[in-house]
């Protein structure tokens, strides 16, 4: 029979991790088998430049952790060697800096499986999640696209005006 200790310290792992997925808006399992240290370092930096938390579980009390938290999918997924990649805030960015990592570095980690906003995913779906572009980048494509027609406008208008032979915009500021 375990310690009663040792079960204690195992139900607080367990309780939270349980409340790290639940509050993530996306987690990723990993398998690290065969990083280098270096490689290591590198990819944990990039993952806190993304506010990604990264770690490395115990396949048996993630298990519970999951279950707990309503993902019975993870069961085959958690075993060998075992990381998890979540986030609160971008939910394509665990999977994003997984496969830019995996792609510079010979595929030496590999997605297993993972949830983005409560929605279990296949390790395809999950790589197709890491071609997009972050979430910033996106808005700032949406603005550029809404931004294109008024300064399309503004520049048609100032040649209109330039054309009638009035005043070009640097001289009517200066007046």
């Amino acid at each position: 029979m375990p310690n009663a200790k040792i079960l204690e310290s195992k139900k607080v792992i367990v309780d939270a991790l349980t409340d790290k997925i639940q509050n993530a808006t996306s987690a990723v399992f990993v398998d690290y088998k065969g990083i280098t240290v270096a490689q290591d370092t590198e990819l944990r930096n990039q993952f806190r430049a993304a506010n990604v938390e990264y770690a490395v579980v115990k396949n048996t009390l993630t298990r519970f952790a999951a279950n707990k938290a309503g993902y019975n999918q993870f069961d085959e997924l958690l075993n060998g060697t075992t990381s998890m990649a979540s986030t609160t805030d971008d939910p394509i960015a665990p999977a994003r800096v997984i496969c830019e990592f995996s792609k510079k570095n010979k595929n030496v980690i590999k997605i297993k499986g993972g949830m983005v906003e409560g929605k279990v995913l296949s390790v395809d779906e999950l790589m197709s999640f890491g071609e997009l572009p972050s979430k910033n980048a996106l808005v700032a494509q949406v603005l550029g696209t809404f931004l294109a027609p008024i300064s399309s406008l503004a520049v048609v208008l100032n040649q209109i005006l330039e054309q009638k032979g009035g005043a070009p915009a640097e001289e009517a500021a200066e007046a």
